[in-house]
């Protein structure tokens, strides 16, 4: 009889420690979603020459950043796909996942570095390097941000 009880003890703290469990991890939710709230939209645009780049920046209440990037690069390349990273001081590092036309079915995903200066964001060159199937800005080698083709400034967002 001291064995049953025991065991329906033993039983009612696991599932009282479950559901203090299930309660925690729900908070946890909710605060990453209220993390994830976005707070401000800024869209962008860069043209060199026959290439046609158009950004749109979501800002989130926790600081990081996602969006959307088109590329039409002449003469018939489109690359569209999402971004998300954070800024370090003046420079917006992300990673952009994308689908290129002439590749369909392919998904791709390259590091990014952008320099705020003023009001443009300035797209830099720096040296990629992938291991092990990822693609990220080697952090000994400086990003070139002067010598550059695109180089974005404000535009208005397009409603969709």
């Amino acid at each position: 009889m001291r064995k049953i009880i025991l065991s329906c003890m033993l039983l009612s703290f696991v599932g009282l420690q479950s559901c203090k469990n299930e309660e925690k991890q729900k908070a946890i939710e909710a605060a990453k979603a209220e993390g994830e709230k976005v707070v401000g939209t800024e869209c962008y645009q860069a043209i060199y020459e026959k290439d046609t780049l158009q950004l749109k920046l979501n800002t989130l209440k926790n600081g990081k950043l996602t969006g959307d990037l088109t590329m039409n690069i002449a003469p018939s390349t489109v690359r569209t796909g999402e971004l998300e990273g954070e800024f370090h001081g003046d420079t917006l590092f992300v990673d952009y996942t994308f689908k290129d036309s002439a590749d369909k079915g392919k998904i791709f995903k390259n590091p990014m570095a952008l320099l705020k200066r003023n009001k443009q964001l300035i797209l830099g060159n720096g040296t990629m390097q992938t291991t092990m199937g990822v693609t990220y800005l080697v952090k000994d080698k400086p990003i070139d941000f002067e010598k550059v083709k695109y180089k974005f400034d404000s535009a208005e967002c397009a409603t969709k």
